[in-house]
């Protein structure tokens, strides 16, 4: 067993603070180096660049970047139609509950005159990163392409590696193909963030980029972002994770199935139990070694329980300030009366309440979106959602009559702040006002 059992009441301060450290990104400076060279690479030569680096790092020479309308018609043609039908019920699920989400304009009058609106309007244009590493992501496909749609969104290019063969998965079209997508590029990498920041021949800039991606596209974003003027991302990303609070009732089995559903996903995954029940710990420990065995991506899954870790508290209002201290992206609530918790459980991406509300839903087809902050950032950052496609502005009109009610306030505030001008743009108005008015 290689996941660590702590009593979170036996050990010091800073042996908490190392419990709790999520696994640290590797080679950073060579890592940003690296990075640096590929995004200078696209802006200086476009499209060329993202030829030569898809050979270079997918090993394949591809002759067009561009994904054809006849090309998402083959792939449904492909799909068995059980495939398609939960393709179909994840893309309903998921655009139900983002519906309900869409925004109203505000209007207020804040005093006589003065009229004061926010108003909500799509991303004129966004760009969808789908990763593709041992598995096609048809999930993540949905979970960017459904909010961008209801968002109405003028414009969305989705990239994604291709496979040997040059080709994307058929499952990725399909789902692209649903969310209105037309415009599909192969190509994936710090390389496919470039294009959408920079734009090339192929492939024309965008506005912002979502999607998560492995430590190349997260540092190419966090890069590029600080760069381009006008170009946004989604949120940090960070390895994946899930914390899951237990009591003495709560499944053991289950309980290991959802650690083990977050550690298949990378070595440098972390998953936690917090728990007030000893016997739970154990067999929990006992469930992990039994199930690991039949998976079929056990070694990916050992690695990451090596920074992982089963934690005993006094009781679970405890476990509640850990896992606050934590701020997961996944949290699993599985105890005989969870609503006590909630109320106090503030920092998480997205949790799952209930013995029989596993992760893997959230990830599918229940409808919330799994495109989550990690690292710690769900203390201040929200999940993906329709608001993230879309950006607010106000708009204030103000009559004769409003202008004269605020002169007094803003003409007191200027003389604070020394601003000669902006006092004068008011009192030049209420001079012509009176002009007018003799």
């Amino acid at each position: 067993m290689n996941t660590q059992i702590i009593d979170w009441q036996t050990i010091s301060t800073q042996q908490k603070k190392d419990a709790l450290a999520r696994p640290a990104i590797a080679d950073n400076a060579l890592l940003s180096t690296q990075v640096a060279n590929i995004l200078s690479r696209v802006q200086k030569q476009g499209d060329k660049a993202l030829f030569s680096l898809t050979e270079q790092f997918d090993g394949i020479a591809l002759s067009t970047l561009s994904v054809t309308p006849e090309q998402v018609a083959q792939a449904k043609l492909a799909l068995t139609e059980k495939r398609l039908k939960a393709i179909n019920t994840a893309y309903d699920q998921i655009k139900r509950f983002h519906s309900a989400q869409t925004p109203q304009d505000i209007f207020v009058e804040t005093c006589p005159g003065v009229r004061c609106t926010l108003k909500t309007e799509s991303i004129e244009s966004v760009g969808l990163y789908i990763p593709a590493g041992s598995a096609p992501l048809p999930s993540t496909v949905l979970m960017l392409g459904v909010p961008a749609q209801l968002a109405g969104c003028k414009r969305t290019a989705l990239v994604c590696p291709p496979d040997k063969n040059g080709k994307l998965a058929n499952e990725v079209l399909v789902a692209a193909g649903l969310c209105g997508i037309t415009e599909i590029y192969t190509v994936g990498g710090a390389q496919a963030i470039a294009a959408l920041a920079y734009g090339t021949e192929s492939i024309p800039a965008v506005n912002k980029v979502f999607g998560p991606g492995n430590r190349y596209v997260t540092e190419a974003k966090k890069q590029l972002s600080q760069q381009v003027a006008g170009f946004a991302i989604d949120m940090p990303a960070g390895p994946s994770e899930v914390l899951v609070i237990g009591d003495a009732q709560a499944n053991p089995a289950f309980i290991a199935a959802d650690l083990l559903s977050q550690a298949e996903h990378g070595a440098d995954s972390q998953v936690i139990l917090l728990t007030d029940s000893k016997q739970l710990i154990k067999d929990v420990a006992n469930e992990l070694d039994k199930q690991v065995e039949l998976l079929t991506r056990k070694d990916i899954a050992l690695q990451a329980l090596k920074q992982s870790r089963l934690i005993l508290t006094k009781d679970l209002a405890q476990a509640v300030e850990v896992s606050n201290l934590y701020g997961p992206e996944h949290l699993i609530v599985q105890t005989e009366n969870p609503q006590p918790l909630l109320t106090n459980l503030r920092n998480a991406g997205s949790i799952f309440v209930g013995a029989y509300t596993p992760e893997s839903a959230g990830d599918y087809a229940s409808g919330t979106n799994h495109v989550l902050p990690t690292y710690g950032y769900s203390k201040v950052i929200s999940s993906l959602s329709l608001a993230d496609f879309s950006r607010r502005y106000t708009i204030q009109e103000i009559s004769k009559v409003g202008l004269t009610n605020l002169a007094e306030c803003i003409i007191e505030l200027t003389d604070a702040e020394g601003l000669d001008a902006h006092q004068r743009a008011v009192t030049i108005r209420l001079e012509e006002a009176n002009m007018e008015g003799k």
